[in-house]
Order: C-alpha cells, then structure tokens, then sequence
C-alpha cells in the first residue's frame, strides 16, 4: 500500500492526522537533520500500521515534507 505523507518536524507533541482524502499530516518532534525525522517517521507509521519497521520504506521525497510512504502487509 502507497501513503501520501506530509511531514512536520520540530513539533511540540507527536500525532498523525487522517486527511479527508485518505493523505497522512504527521507530526514529529524530531528535527530534520542527520534523517532523525525520516526514523521517527518510519517509527510511528510502523506503530500506527501494526507492523515492523522495516516493512515501511519511503518511496520518494527522503529530504522533502512531502512523503510517498510505501507499506507493506497492510
């Protein structure tokens, strides 16, 4: 399965909002450096899918906000 992503580092608390058109707004507290923000993202996606880390790749936009998340076994 293929998510669209929109990602917002450096925020105060951690959550995933579900956009009317089925796109992700997650919110990060990690900042964009070193992919700290890419981990955290693969993290709480895994969390939130029920599924391990490594089954969540990041297709396109590694150094963007916004994210094509590819997710497998959903």
């Amino acid at each position: 399965m293929q998510k669209k992503v929109k990602v917002k580092p450096n925020s105060k608390q951690q959550k995933i909002i579900e956009e009317a058109d089925g796109s992700l707004t997650v919110h990060l507290k990690s900042p964009p450096v070193d992919g700290k923000a890419n981990e955290e993202l693969i993290k709480i996606l895994a969390k939130k899918f029920n599924v391990s880390k490594s089954d969540i790749r990041i297709k396109s936009g590694l150094s963007s906000r916004q994210k094509l998340m590819e997710i497998d076994d959903v």
